[in-house]
């Protein structure tokens, strides 16, 4: 067997077992009346994803709000689109009454030919507390989570099926098909539609949700996996951390070059996080660390989550909470919490990206398996449809190579991922890298040449490697890292003046970057070393002034 094709058997044997792709006839797509912005974001969406044009349908709700009470959502939004898809025969409902001695497989949708409600900008995104809801027990639950009926608009809407049940609004309703791994059984037959929102801080950016996922989906989604724990041990929040490491785990296997950060700060401003196709961390309040810069490198289609009790709580703000922040610059799909959602009552992320990425799963698919509670306080941000990984790998890796696409390399890194995780050597590894003339043309593969080279402790190898790299138009932070690589592995070697020279790149080229006064720090002590006083005394101001604020 190939390098290339055994680093793919084990994506293949996964891709087996999927079914063919929904398309835009399994959507039905909501849109505000009051809002033209919110008509144009849902027009898009219908041309795009070629949905039915009787499939799109106009609600009356205020559009000044992000925010709308018990009684606006059930008489403006939840009757009227339930009776709105009855009337286009997109369900069926039973037509027997509901009663409490019905079988407990009754089903009240009998019939069903959308599987999915995207909710265009401009919708209201949560359910305010009604006090005048009588409180029902709910001794299935645990007391922190009883007592409550505020709610995310999209996870009451996912129950639109059972609207006629008269279930407790006290609290979240458990969903049946928690950790699923048959994605048909997500289906409003099954007491289930899934419900994704094209939405964000701008019209434009909630619409071009679609544009990037479909590239996504015709490309490949590329790029490196960041997660961010907090190296907690206390029992009432390690399962937040097993969420991170195990995600972790699963981009690694899956191929995917990746970052765990176990220590208790989330990553810092100055962390060179380049390329991304996955992040996942806790528990800043608002974006921070490397979101904060003016660009952040987000892979088109990339996946972005924060796990904050009030994460989503406004989905208008680029600088607030965290999903509006992190679709104004990029990403592609999010999800996050509207209400504090205690930590149980969040998605389990590491079953999201193992259905995404392994399971091959839609995103909504994915991200309604990975949630325990339905009715409760996650709002899932992006294009349902989204399949990023439809295509099987080999097939996309050929017509990379056909294409002479640049994103070939990317392909060729998650081989090498792939044959990792699978336990071949690192001297096989470099031998396939050294064997596609691909490599000599990409940063991202000669730079992984290095990162081989530097776990075989071959340092000089290394160095010549990331220095290669550096010309070879790598991305903003990726040639950040590379120079910092250099200058550190440089000083090593004892080569005082070859690390002076990289640092000195690194804060010439890009005196803004955060890692400037890291750098200039060093080149203060290797001037000391090479005996430039003068040098040593600016460098050494030049680190202080810029420090980059705490």
């Amino acid at each position: 067997m190939t390098r290339l094709l055994r680093g793919f058997a084990i994506l293949l044997a996964a891709a087996a077992r999927v079914f063919a792709a929904d398309g835009g006839d399994t959507v039905a797509v909501i849109y505000n009346t009051n809002l033209p912005e919110s008509r144009m974001v849902a027009e898009h969406y219908v041309e795009r994803r070629k949905v039915p044009t009787n499939q799109m349908f106009g609600v009356d709700v205020n559009a000044a709000s992000e925010a709308m009470s018990r009684s606006e959502f059930r008489d403006r939004m939840q009757r009227p689109i339930f009776d709105w898809l009855v009337a286009q025969k997109l369900f069926t409902p039973n037509p027997k009454k509901w009663s409490p001695a019905a079988d407990r497989d009754y089903r009240f949708i009998t019939n069903a030919r959308i599987r999915y409600i995207v909710l265009c900008y401009g919708i209201p995104l949560k359910i305010l507390r009604d006090s005048e809801i009588p409180q029902a027990p709910s001794d299935d639950l645990p007391e922190p989570l009883r007592g409550r009926n505020e709610a995310a608009v999209d996870a009451d809407m996912a129950l639109l099926p059972l609207s006629s049940q008269p279930f407790s609004l006290n609290g979240p309703v458990r969903n049946s098909l928690y950790l699923t791994t048959n994605a048909a059984l997500l289906h409003p037959t099954n007491g289930i539609v899934m419900v994704g929102r094209l939405d964000g801080p701008t019209a434009a950016i909630a619409r071009d949700l679609v544009d990037k996922a479909m590239q996504a989906e015709t490309n490949g989604l590329w790029g490196r996996a960041y997660l961010d724990a907090r190296g907690i041990a206390a029992p009432e929040y390690k399962l937040g951390d097993d969420w991170m490491r195990t995600s972790a785990e699963i981009t690694r296997r899956m191929g995917f070059e990746t970052v765990l950060d176990d220590k208790e700060a989330t990553f810092s401003v100055a962390f060179p996080m380049s390329q991304i196709a996955f992040y996942a961390g806790w528990y800043d309040a608002s974006a921070s660390g490397p979101f904060t810069r003016p660009t952040v490198e987000f892979m088109p289609g990339a996946f972005a989550y924060h796990l904050h009790s009030f994460s989503a709580t406004t989905l208008r703000s680029t600088n607030q909470q965290w999903v509006g922040p992190l679709l104004a610059k990029g990403a592609t799909i999010s999800f996050g919490s509207v209400d504090e959602p205690l930590l149980s009552g969040t998605p389990n992320v590491a079953a999201f990206l193992e259905r995404l990425i392994y399971r091959r799963f839609s995103f909504a698919e994915a991200a309604y398996a990975s949630q325990d509670f339905l009715s409760w306080q996650t709002t899932v941000v992006g294009d349902p449809l989204y399949r990023p990984f439809a295509q099987p790998p080999d097939v996309l890796h050929h017509k990379l190579e056909r294409e002479n696409n640049p994103l070939v390399s990317w392909s060729h890194l998650r081989v090498v991922g792939l044959n990792d995780a699978t336990g071949l050597p690192v001297a096989e590894s470099l031998k396939y890298l050294d064997g596609i003339p691909t490599t000599r043309r990409s940063a991202v593969l000669t730079e992984k040449e290095g990162d081989l080279r530097r776990s075989q402790k071959r340092l000089s190898a290394a160095v010549e490697a990331y220095t290669a790299a550096v010309k070879l138009d790598p991305s903003l932070q990726q040639k950040v890292r590379l120079l910092l690589a250099v200058g550190e592995l440089q000083s090593i070697l004892g080569r005082e003046q070859e690390a002076f020279d990289a640092y000195l790149q690194l804060v010439t080229e890009m005196p803004d970057n955060p890692n400037a006064s890291a750098a200039y720090h060093q080149l203060a002590g290797l001037a000391r070393k090479l005996n430039r006083k003068s040098e040593a005394e600016k460098f050494t101001r030049l680190a202080e002034e810029s420090r980059p604020p705490k």
